[in-house]
């Protein structure tokens, strides 16, 4: 079994017009390190889902979720809402986040640098600014831009990320504006069979829906720096390159996790119906020492992670 990284090398850098020009289906770039921890080609691996490569391509707005749907099925902690209505409640806070990367390479000639962009997605947290999004979509980037729900692209900064949980805090200028939010929900209380949809901008596709359920609970998955993630939920809602960084939510609209990586057969990293998503309760813990200082320490806040061999 291989567990590696699939994010590609940068790509030449390229504007994004807002009127729906987004990037195409690509290659995928490898932005993050891969780890073996055995096994031969052909052999399962986990992805993470940030997209870069291809050409700029055009695509007609979507149509409206339809209104009229049945509602999604509830679980312990209330009603639940329909897809469509999550995703009306939810859309505007979801952020499309371009990062441009600096990457060093050791050549025959010496060490060389190459630059692009990697792009991913996000969620707000608060009226004032701040959004969350994985560490593996801005790790290494020189400059961060994001654009909230529809909004223009603007500059972003990079509060602090965390490595070892593969979580980023970014903060935006609102000048007064209040932004719409996503409330982090109880992550502990989910169970296998709950509803899930995420939202993001899967091969740049933006405020992307797909629905799904809980299928597992306590999994874990290795983080960019090496160290295990534990308490993982596993869903089965298409996740695809470009999902990064995304909110899992459940049937009451709340997050409950951070889409951050999927399982892959082959070299393709494409949906295959097994991906996970960080839970929300080491999002809300993390975030909250990224806010005091840019920094997590080492085994806290999770109490969870440890060196993968």
């Amino acid at each position: 079994m291989v567990r590696r990284s699939a994010d590609g090398p940068p790509r030449p850098r390229r504007r994004p017009a807002r009127a729906r020009r987004r990037r195409g289906t690509g290659r995928l770039a490898v932005l993050g390190a891969t780890a073996a921890l055995g096994g031969v080609g052909g052999a399962v691996a986990v992805a993470a889902l940030g997209v870069g490569g291809g050409d700029t391509t055009t695509v007609a707005p979507a149509s409206p979720v339809p209104t009229e749907q049945k509602a999604l099925t509830a679980d312990a902690s209330g009603d639940a809402l329909t897809a469509g209505e999550i995703y009306q409640r939810s859309k505007d806070a979801v952020v499309f986040i371009t990062a441009q990367i600096t990457e060093q390479r050791d050549t025959p000639f010496g060490p060389q640098s190459r630059s692009g962009e990697a792009t991913g997605s996000g969620f707000v947290i608060s009226q004032d600014g701040y959004i969350v999004t994985n560490q593996h979509v801005v790790a290494g980037a020189r400059e961060v831009s994001v654009a909230v729900g529809d909004g223009a692209e603007q500059q972003a900064e990079v509060v602090g990320q965390d490595a070892s949980t593969d979580i980023a805090l970014l903060k935006v200028d609102t000048s007064g504006t209040e932004l719409p939010v996503l409330s982090l929900g109880d992550s502990d209380a989910v169970r296998v069979g709950d509803a899930t949809v995420a939202i993001g901008n899967p091969f740049g596709l933006d405020r992307t829906l797909t629905t799904g359920v809980v299928s597992a609970l306590a999994r874990t998955i290795q983080a960019p720096d090496g160290y295990a993630i534990s308490g993982v939920l596993q869903t089965d809602a298409a996740l695809n390159p470009g999902n990064s960084g995304g909110p899992l939510l459940d049937a009451q609209g709340s997050v409950i996790g951070v889409n951050s990586q999927i399982e892959t057969s082959g070299t393709t990293a494409a949906n295959t119906g097994v991906g996970f998503a960080v839970p929300a309760s080491t999002v809300e813990r993390v975030v909250e020492q990224l806010k005091a200082d840019g920094t997590v320490t080492l085994g806290d806040p999770t109490g969870t992670q440890q060196q993968v061999p």
